[in-house]
């Protein structure tokens, strides 16, 4: 099975485990939400704990392959478009993942693309809030 593939699986079934296995040590998520990346495999495995539990009906509704140059380092890596369709905060959510392989065929970096404005908003308010309680960003009174 494609690492894509085992991606939407592991997404589908909420198995943390399993996205650990796909992700490389060093991976890189850039969010909608924030200017700079979420780096690292603890950081983006905690991170998507919070979307496993902000998101609502989640799924993916298709996907497209290819080649693309990653934003990390510029060079070309096989890639992958996954669509989806969610809601959060009350919004319908349309967004893509954009999935960058290694060459050992784990994610090495992963961009977040979602629209609406209200819904961009609506997320990054509740992963926000799942971060902090989940102490992986500092809240108000820690600053």
């Amino acid at each position: 099975m494609a690492t894509a593939d085992r991606f939407r699986a592991a997404v589908d079934s909420r198995d943390l485990a399993a996205l650990d296995d796909l992700f490389t040590d060093d991976i890189r998520l850039y969010s909608p939400v924030k200017f700079t990346p979420f780096e690292g495999k603890p950081m983006v495995l905690g991170l998507f704990g919070v979307l496993l539990r902000t998101f609502e009906d989640f799924r993916y509704i298709g996907e497209y392959t290819g080649a693309a140059q990653t934003s990390g380092d510029g060079a070309s890596a096989p890639s992958a478009v996954l669509l989806f369709r969610a809601r959060a905060g009350g919004r319908d959510i349309h967004g893509i993942d954009l999935l960058h392989f290694d060459d050992d065929g784990r994610i090495k970096e992963f961009t977040v693309m979602v629209r609406p404005q209200s819904a961009v908003q609506a997320l990054g308010e509740a992963v926000r809030s799942g971060l902090v309680a989940d102490g992986l960003l500092p809240g108000p009174a820690d600053r």
